[in-house]
Order: structure tokens, then sequence, then C-alpha cells
């Protein structure tokens, strides 16, 4: 049988990952209990979290001519991602995350590296992967102008767009009319509402609430999908499972209350293990999760 084709437009990191029980004040040097050096970014996270989910799937992004970028493109190959439009940039380092993770929770700086690098050129020179997708999933870890490219792109060769508006900036009125959905957390949502754009965009929006599950418009009214209860060891990468598993239950033609259900579902399955990439489910565990409802 021939595997959905999704396309994943965005960032490649390096997380290192610390684990602490205990938030640092600021000022404050405590000891940690733990340190991992793990392969993250939004796009590479979504792409590999995909993959994992039975799609074929393409990867458009930047990495740096470094270390960091040889072992990130090693390990989304050997996750079966396609990486033929991931550029390689001279003299540019590949994208950081610094992670810490306290109770299960964790906090996140940035630094984008090669990233920022990723431009309407890169767009155009993807147009062929773009166009044979069936859904294009987009992030805002890198320039907008390249997010507006694919979008524009992915629209005008029929496929479902799909944007999860993090780390949240705002949001041009052409790109929100090229989205099919949007997929903030609680708190980009609330960001999207102090900014107005929560009534014009209504149907279009499915807000992740973590334990407390998922919110969606079916056109009429909103309606909420429950979270499945398990033990929270590491959210890291959650958000970007749930993303991956809803296109790829879209890009099968699953009725959206299927594919936010199917995605709750994944999502809940990653927080059970350690890092954004490794805790990304295999399709098989997800319908069994689905299945008995349990672990």
């Amino acid at each position: 049988m021939m595997k959905t084709k999704i396309t994943v437009v965005g960032s490649v990191n390096m997380d290192l990952v610390t684990e602490a029980e205990v938030p640092p004040k600021l000022g404050e040097t405590i000891l940690g209990s733990r340190f991992s050096l793990l392969s993250g970014g939004k796009g590479a996270n979504q792409a590999v979290a995909a993959a994992r989910l039975g799609a074929d799937v393409a990867l458009v992004a930047c990495v740096g001519e470094d270390v960091f970028g040889e072992r990130a493109l090693a390990n989304l190959r050997s996750e079966g991602v396609r990486t033929e439009a991931v550029r390689i940039v001279s003299g540019e380092t590949t994208g950081t995350a610094a992670i810490t993770v306290t109770n299960g929770e964790n906090s996140i700086i940035v630094v984008p590296g090669a990233n920022a690098r990723l431009s309407d050129a890169d767009i155009l020179r993807a147009e062929a992967v773009l166009r044979e997708s069936a859904v294009v999933l987009l992030q805002l870890e890198i320039p907008m102008a390249a997010v507006l490219a694919a979008a524009r792109t992915a629209k005008a060769a029929g496929a479902i767009v799909i944007l999860n508006p993090a780390p949240y900036r705002p949001l041009p009125d052409e790109l929100l009319a090229a989205v099919d959905f949007l997929t903030p957390n609680e708190h980009e949502f609330e960001a999207m509402r102090r900014t107005g754009l929560t009534k014009a965009i209504a149907a279009k929006t499915i807000v992740t609430k973590g334990k407390n599950g998922a919110q969606y418009c079916d056109g009429a009214k909103h309606v909420d999908v429950p979270a499945y209860s398990v033990k929270a060891i590491d959210t890291t990468g959650a958000g970007d499972v749930f993303n991956a598993a809803l296109a790829v239950a879209l890009a099968e033609g699953r009725p959206l209350a299927d594919a936010v259900k199917f995605a709750n579902a994944a999502g809940a399955l990653s927080v059970t293990k350690r890092g954004a990439q490794t805790s990304a489910p295999y399709l098989e565990d997800v319908l069994r999760f689905l299945e008995n409802g349990s672990l």
C-alpha cells in the first residue's frame, strides 16, 4: 500500500536536556540529575513523529556545517525521513535548544542558528516535494518568509496546510488565508485572542491543552476532546507529536473528530518517555493504546 505523503517545513535543532528536581532561581546554581544530547527542533520532531506513524515524510529545513548538523541528518535518515530538501549552510551552526525538565514539565531556550537561514528560495527548490504532499505541516521556528512561501505553494497544490503557531508571533492575513488548521497550545491561543484573531479563525483552530486534552470547532460549536490519563515523565515534544499525528490522520482522510482523538492518543503516549523525538510513538503503539484505552 502506498504511504500518505506529508512534507514538514521547519526547524532542526540539537536539544541539550537537563533534568532537575527543582528549577533554578535567577542567579542560582543547582545540581541536576541527568543530561542528554538529543535530536530536536519542531520541524524535525514532527517529521520523525509522522514517519513513525506510517507516513512518507519529507523535511524542508536548514542545518549548520557542524557535528550537530551531521548528527541530526543521520538521525532523520535513520527514522525514514527524506532529507533531499534539507540544505547544509556553510559557515553556520545548527540550531540548539537548551531544555530544563522539572517534574515532567519543561522550559526551553532556542538559538536558531541555521534555521534562520531557511528562505523562500529553499521553498522554491522544494516545490516539487511540496506539490506531491497530501498535508504540509508548518511551525514558526523559521523565518516568516519561508512559512508564507510554503503555505502559498501548498495551498495552490491543493494540500491541507497545518500551522503550529509556535513560538507565537503575529500571523499575516495572507498566511491565515492559506492555512486550513491552526494548532496553538493554550498560551499561544491566549496570544491570538489578545491580538483579536480568535473570532475570525475559530473554525480553523484546534487548541491543545496538555493534560486537559484538546478543543476544536466543528463549524457550529466548540468540541472538547478529553486527554488520556498517563503518568507524565517528560512533556518535551508532546505538541509536536500531536501535530504530526493530526497531519497523518487528516492525510489519510479521517474526519476531524477522529483525527484529534488519534492525535491526543499519540501525544499522551509521548509524555511517558523522555526526549522530543525518542518519545514519539510508533503507529502500532497508538492503535493498541486506542483499542485498550490505557498503556
